[in-house]
């Protein structure tokens, strides 16, 4: 999961989003009971999680050993090996297990029937990691799990080793009698795009199938402060060339009279923002968040911004990072400052992400910044605009049944509450489960809190909310299986 800015909103007001593909209904509510949990079973499920964390915390480190890093730069015998560690944590518990590949990093997928007439659940989480980064940046060694004041520190370990281990700990807590239908569905390319999860669910889909989806690759608001996550952006990604001469010339000879692509792409870059920061592509849909307690403050904090830097955009800091689209130069090719010359450069290039409301058509939003690129581009210099990468956003009717039974579970493990959160970032893959299965109430939960780090130096897990996450599946399953639809 990319790293992201993460908005808490209690119960926020309901989004229609305008294409197919974005919307998650909840389970429709009609003739759907959804009585209350004996708590004599919850005591017995909270009580067994207990007795369960010192072999789940050692199958955990024993998976995030295993440097299972997707990207092709990387030895991709390690996600073989990830792949295999899962089926075989799946098959001790029972379930059913196969490894599939669609052209991509194997996958796990793992089935076990549930009673008669009860829901099947199926539970997602991701085996392949982020590359570590340079060693040095580390406290300890990025795959050796270390723990230090209550966290263990290790690449993967909270994103998602720790998801996988939370859908087995809830297998292992219903020890072999489980009140649902699971399934478990581990990918192994989540981190470099999910490209064959299209493929898995055309090919594989009906085997996935359930009446609810746990998605297992997000956040909790904080620590002691459970959330599920309910809006994300889409994103779009697009590489920008500037072609101003055919070769590179005396810029002494020729400067003040031929441009170079350079100034050009600097030039067209700085028309997608206006004076105040906000994004100026005409067009593009925006929402406006909750209105809730985030002061800046506590964003110049958790975004480590610097003294005397201003905030950028318009409207609520929320609606800023959460429901209005951003657009971010992540990177340009043009000679460095140590190898330049005295040179009119002849070609160059940035890659641009823009992130966009949840409810927004990613092949609009592409349109609309290509368009707004090419009418900008300045001198008459040639432009090419390649569509790098897209995904949809995801806005969920956080009601009915499977929500209900989810905002229990979370209170019970808690002792407090969820809050509704919105994600600035993007993960499309929960759009596709949406668009694939449209009648499934879809929950996105995680394990990570706003000190997790992931996808950085010294990524971490809290043993303590990694409890309270076990529980919280384990009772889950256990509301669910009281339902009828």
């Amino acid at each position: 999961m990319a790293a992201f800015p993460r908005i808490a909103c209690l119960r926020p007001r309901k989004q229609e989003c305008a294409y197919a593909g974005v919307r998650t209904l909840a389970v429709v509510t009609k003739d759907v009971l959804t009585p209350d949990l004996d708590p004599a079973r919850l005591s017995a499920l909270q009580t067994r999680v207990s007795e369960l964390l010192p072999t789940l915390r050692q199958d955990l480190e024993a998976l995030t050993r295993i440097p299972s890093v997707s990207l092709a730069a990387f030895d991709q015998a390690h996600v073989e090996a990830s792949a295999q560690a899962v089926a075989e944590l799946l098959r001790a518990e029972g379930l059913e297990v196969e490894i599939v590949r669609e052209g991509g990093r194997p996958a796990v997928i793992g089935h076990v029937d549930g009673p008669l007439g009860a829901p099947t659940v199926m539970l997602y989480a991701h085996h392949d990691v982020q590359p570590p980064g340079a060693e040095s940046d580390w406290d300890s060694p990025p795959f050796e799990p270390t723990e230090r004041a209550g966290r263990v520190y290790a690449r993967g370990i909270a994103d998602d080793k720790a998801g996988v281990m939370a859908h087995v700990a809830a297998l292992r807590a219903h020890s072999g009698a489980l009140p649902v239908g699971v399934t478990v569905f581990v990918e192994g390319e989540e981190e470099i795009g999910s490209d064959s999860l299209a493929a898995i669910l055309e090919r594989h889909g009906e085997k996935l199938r359930a009446d609810a989806i746990v998605l297992a690759d997000s956040t909790n608001w904080a620590v002691g402060e459970p959330a599920l996550t309910t809006t994300l952006r889409g994103m779009i990604r697009v590489v920008l060339t500037v072609r101003a001469l055919d070769h590179g010339i005396h810029s002494g000879i020729f400067g003040g009279a031929v441009p170079d692509a350079i100034t050009a792409l600097i030039r067209m870059i700085a028309t997608l923002h206006d004076a105040e920061g906000s994004v100026a592509v005409d067009g593009l849909r925006s929402g406006v968040a909750s209105d809730l307690d985030y002061p800046q403050e506590r964003l110049r904090e958790e975004s480590g911004l610097l003294d005397g830097v201003e905030l950028i955009g318009s409207g609520s800091i929320l609606s800023r990072l959460w429901t209005k689209p951003s657009i971010t130069t992540i990177g340009i090719d043009a000679p460095s400052m140590a190898t330049s010359s005295n040179t009119l450069v002849p070609q160059a290039a940035a890659k641009i992400s823009m992130r966009i409301a949840p409810d927004e058509d990613p092949k609009e939003a592409y349109r609309l910044l290509a368009d707004h690129l090419a009418a900008n581009a300045p001198w008459g210099v040639k432009v090419d605009i390649h569509l790098d990468d897209e995904g949809a956003g995801f806005c969920a009717e956080a009601d009915g049944p499977v929500y209900d039974q989810a905002r229990a579970a979370f209170t019970d493990a808690w002792g407090v509450p969820p809050v509704d959160i919105g994600i600035g970032g993007s993960i499309p893959f929960v759009a596709a489960f949406a668009e694939r299965f449209p009648d499934a109430g879809i929950l996105v939960t995680g394990v990570e809190d706003p000190d997790t780090r992931a996808h950085g130096a010294n990524e971490s897990l809290h043993l303590g909310e990694f409890e309270r996450v076990c529980v919280a599946e384990a009772v889950l399953l256990e509301r669910l299986g009281l339902l009828r639809f």
